[in-house]
C-alpha cells in the first residue's frame, strides 16, 4: 500500500473509537487530515460530535466538511484527541510539530482524557531524534534563545545543528500563535524527559515537540495491516 493509503487505514481504525456526543480534539498534519475527512463523512450522515481543531488549517478543513467546532474556552475538557506524529518511540513518547502546530496540539492533548495517535509504520523508531525536534520560540530575543538552545544541544550531545524553519519562499515560518519554529537535529534523544525540562527552562522557548506521557494508544498501519500500541 502507498503511504497515503496506510495513513487513511490508521485514521479509519481511530475513528472506531469516537462515540456519539464526544468532545474531540482534531490534530494537524497529513495523517490527521485523513481522520478529519473520514469524520466529516460520518457527520454528514448525522453523527453527533463537537470538535476543537489544533490549527487554523484543520479548522478550515473541518468547517468545510460541516463538522461542529468549539474552542477550549467554551469546552475546556475533551474526551479524546486524535492526531498524527512525526516519530513514535518507546512508551509512546512522540515527536510532533512537523506541521508547525505543536503548541496548540499539546494544549489540546493535555485538555483531553485520552490521546490517540495515527501513523504509518515508518514513524516508529527505537530512539527518538531521527526527525528534527521542533521548538517554538518567541520572536523577541530569538537570537539569544537560539544560543541557549544550542547550549542545551551540546549538553545532550546532539549530532546535528539548529536551523530556523523557513517557508518555501525563504521567509521565517510563523505559527498560528505568531511565533517562529527552529528545528533541532539531535540524531538520538536518549533522555527525553531531561531534555524537555532543559528546553522549557529557556525563557524564549514557548514549547517543544516532545510529547511525553500524553499518548495512550497508537494505530500504526503497515503492509500487514493495523498494529495497536498501548502505553
Amino acid at each position: 500500500m502507498m503511504s497515503e493509503d496506510l495513513k487513511r487505514e490508521a485514521a479509519r481504525s481511530a475513528l472506531a473509537e469516537v462515540k456519539p456526543g464526544m468532545r474531540l480534539g482534531l490534530g494537524t498534519g497529513s495523517t490527521a487530515w485523513h481522520f478529519v475527512d473520514l469524520l466529516g463523512i460520518e457527520v454528514a450522515k448525522g453523527f453527533d460530535v463537537l470538535c476543537v481543531p489544533t490549527s487554523e488549517k484543520t479548522a478550515k478543513q473541518a468547517s468545510e466538511l460541516g463538522i461542529p467546532l468549539t474552542d477550549l474556552e467554551a469546552t475546556p475538557e475533551l474526551d479524546l484527541t486524535i492526531d498524527g506524529a512525526d516519530e513514535i518511540g518507546p512508551g509512546l513518547a512522540l515527536i510532533k510539530g512537523g506541521g508547525g502546530a505543536l503548541l496548540r496540539e499539546k494544549i489540546v492533548a493535555a485538555a483531553s482524557g485520552r490521546m490517540i495517535v495515527i501513523a504509518d509504520q515508518s514513524k516508529c523508531v527505537d530512539v527518538l531524534g531521527r526527525f528534527p525536534l521542533p521548538v517554538e520560540v518567541n520572536i523577541f530575543g530569538q537570537g539569544a534563545t537560539e544560543r541557549a538552545i544550542r547550549r542545551v544541544m551540546e549538553d545532550f550531545e546532539a549530532e546535528g545543528d539548529l536551523r530556523p524553519r523557513l517557508t518555501s519562499d525563504g521567509k521565517p515560518f510563523v505559527t498560528d500563535g505568531g511565533h517562529h519554529v527552529v528545528d533541532a537535529f539531535f540524531g538520538r534523544i536518549s533522555r527525553p524527559e531531561a531534555l524537555s525540562a532543559a528546553l522549557l527552562e529557556i525563557a524564549g522557548v514557548v514549547q517543544h515537540g516532545l510529547f511525553l506521557s500524553l499518548c495512550r494508544r497508537a494505530y500504526v498501519a503497515g503492509a500487514d495491516g493495523i498494529t495497536t500500541l498501548d502505553a
